[in-house]
Formats: C-alpha cells, structure tokens, sequence
C-alpha cells in the first residue's frame, strides 16, 4: 500500500512538472494574445496530450497515468493560473476519455480514447441548452427510438470545446415528460451528418476556453452509441457535475495564487512616495486579505477532493458546493482587490488580471450558479437540523 502511494506520488510530481514547462512554453508566453484575438486552445490539445496532460485518470493499461481525481484537481489549480480557458478545454476534452472508459464498451474505448489521450481528437460534454441552463433535468434534446439505434433532435449551447469538439457526449431525453428517468447519455461524432455548429459564443478575455453551440438534426446514432442509459445518466451526471465544481474552485485558487505573486512582485519595485508599495500598510494590508481567504478556500478545495477519491458522493456534494461558493466569491473579490492594488499596470493586457477577473465571474456560472448551490448547501443544513430534533 505505501508503495503504491509512493509511486502515485511521483507520478503526480512527474505529471505537475510537464505541466509547468508547459505553461511557461506554450500557454503563458501567448496568453494574452490568443484571448485578445480570440483563439481557442485547439492548438494546443496535442502538446498537452504528448505530455500526458490528457490521461490524469485512465488507467495506465490504457495508456494514462492512472491518478486520483486530486491529482486532476491540483493540475486544473496550476493550468488556470496561466489561463483559466485552457484549463477548462483540456480538463473537459480529458473527462470525455475518462467517461468512455468508466462507462463505454471496448470499442467505444478502443475507437476514441487513444486519440483523445494523445491530442489527436478534443471532446466536450453537452448538457446546456438554450433555454435549460442549472435544471439539466428539464432538457428537451430527443433521442427517438430507430433502427436499432437513435435519431437525436435538438441544440446544445455555452458547451466548452464545442467549436472544435471531435467527440461529444449529448445527454438527451429518450422519454418526454418524465424528467431525470429518461435522460440518457450517447456518445456523438461531430463529423458526422447531422450534427451541425451554430454559433462560436463570445467569451471576451477567455475566448480559449471554446465555448460554442451546435443542433443535431435527425443525427442518427448507433444503439451502442449509447454510453449510459435511462435512470443511470443522471445520477452520473450529478456526480461529474459534484467533480467539476471542485476543480472549478482549484482554478480559481490557482488565478488568485498568480495574481497575488505577480501583485507582491509589483509592489517590491513600485515606488510610491520615496518607498516601495509595500512599506505603504493599507496596501500590503490587501494583500494579507487575499492570502487568508486564499488559504481557506485551498482547504475546502482539498477536503471536496478527498471525499470525491473516497467515492464519498453524499458528503461530497455539499462540500463541492461549498468550496465553489466560497472560491468563486473569493476570487471575484481578490482579484479585482489586486488588480486595484497595482493601480493601471493592473490593466495592462500583457497581465492575466484582467483575464483572470473575467475568468472567475464565468466560474461563478458553470457547473452550478452560486445560488443554486447556496440552495444545495441550505437543504443540508435544514436537513441535520431535522435530523437532530428527531
């Protein structure tokens, strides 16, 4: 047992140190640029699969790593201190290799998973619809029963990688009206006839993240396209969705811990009234505040880690919630905090605070708005009242 952890650790510490040269020579040096003009993080899908970025979870049998869900957790934390967008495009493009090897059968696996784990192919998973946002269950995407198979109708929209998506993983309704029991999950091939792009969403300072929509369109897909059925899909999409929140919070943490380097950096060679920013006490003061609240947020981020690498769903879901909540807060206040504390070079676009800002109020969206999971948290708490005066 201590050697098998041993040897996972040093495999994260192998995957963590790829991922910094990474960073420093392909995502942070062209940062700002690829966000200013717009540019997805398409490019850079097979560098990060040459490197073992795409396969933190698949089994080594498969050719990935074979690490926890933490381990994702603290490479998400490191990637979106450098850009938030290409965090998101690589975490989401790996968790569609990971979902086709936990639930898929060997020749979805043999046929898309090597591609996704090499860069070859990106993925993403559609859940958001024009009108169906946080309430995934009122979806109205169709699966209709033919031919052996199914023929899907419907538009998806604000999905990350969608704009240059090979695989993707549509949940869909296969009985109208009944809610959750009929969502399934099929696995669709984005060139194929039927699917058709629509729309490359604006995303402003984190256009690297890839956000598009697309319509399917009598897209016929084969019965063992279908990757989790009817009364399983949505319990599986809840428990990704408890996952994602997690990291989302991780990034977050990482932006901030960026922000408040860079600020501290600043600050040494900003002079201000004969002495450096840091002699000043109500500026080095907001810096102090954005450490603290960063520290505590990195807490609730690794305690939501544990549980989800314990398989522990239940308490996992409120602590999910909860590290969400408190970082994406933290982070929208920290950052522009920062951003006020270097005064205009704070703007200066060759700065990812600005981007970094952006970043967090889209991480206070996805995966579960801050209200919706102040409601999850709310029921919790009402519910171990209950339990008490029982």
């Amino acid at each position: 047992m201590a050697e098998k952890l041993v040897d996972m650790l040093t495999i994260e510490a192998a995957l963590l140190e790829r991922a910094r040269v990474f960073l420093d020579h392909h995502v942070a040096p062209q940062a700002s640029d690829r966000n200013l003009r717009g540019t997805s993080s398409q490019a850079l899908m097979r560098e990060a699969g040459r490197l073992g970025l795409m396969g933190v979870q698949i089994p080594r049998s498969l050719g990935g790593l074979g690490l926890p869900f933490s381990s994702k957790v603290k490479l998400t934390r490191l990637l979106a201190a450098a850009d938030f967008g290409v965090a998101m495009a690589i975490v989401n493009s790996h968790n569609v290799a990971e979902h086709l090897v936990r639930m898929g059968s060997p020749d979805l696996i043999s046929r898309w998973v090597p591609r996704l784990l090499n860069g070859e192919l990106t993925g993403c998973t559609a859940l958001t619809e024009p009108n169906v946002g946080s309430d995934a269950a009122a979806m109205l995407t169709h699966a209709q029963a033919a031919d052996d198979g199914w023929q899907l109708n419907g538009t998806k929209t604000w999905i990350t990688n969608a704009v240059h998506a090979d695989v993707v993983i549509v949940y869909a309704q296969t009985r109208l009206g009944v809610g959750a029991a009929g969502i399934a999950a099929f696995v669709v091939d984005a060139l194929a006839s039927g699917f058709e792009r629509t729309d490359r969403l604006p995303q402003g300072p984190v256009s690297s993240i890839g956000s598009g929509s697309f319509k399917l369109e009598h897209y016929y897909c084969k019965g063992q396209d279908m990757l989790v059925e009817p009364g399983v899909a949505f319990k599986d999409i809840l428990n990704s969705l408890n996952g994602a929140r997690v990291y989302v919070a991780a990034m977050c943490c990482g932006m901030v811990d960026r922000a408040l380097a860079l600020t501290s950096e600043y600050g040494l060679s900003r002079q201000a009234f004969g002495v450096s920013l840091h002699a000043h006490q109500g500026w080095r003061w907001r810096l102090a505040d954005a450490a603290i609240d960063l520290d505590a947020a990195n807490l609730l981020v690794d305690h939501a880690s544990a549980l989800v690498d314990n398989g522990d769903h239940a308490r996992a879901q409120v602590a999910a919630a909860k590290a969400k909540v408190f970082a994406t807060r933290m982070a929208r206040h920290h950052l522009a905090e920062l951003l006020h504390a270097m005064g205009a070079e704070g703007l200066n676009e060759q700065r990812p605070l600005t981007r970094h800002l952006a970043a967090a109020q889209v991480a206070a969206l996805v995966d579960g708005s801050t209200e919706m999971l102040l409601e999850r948290i709310a029921s919790d708490i009402q519910r171990q009242a209950g339990a008490s005066m029982a």
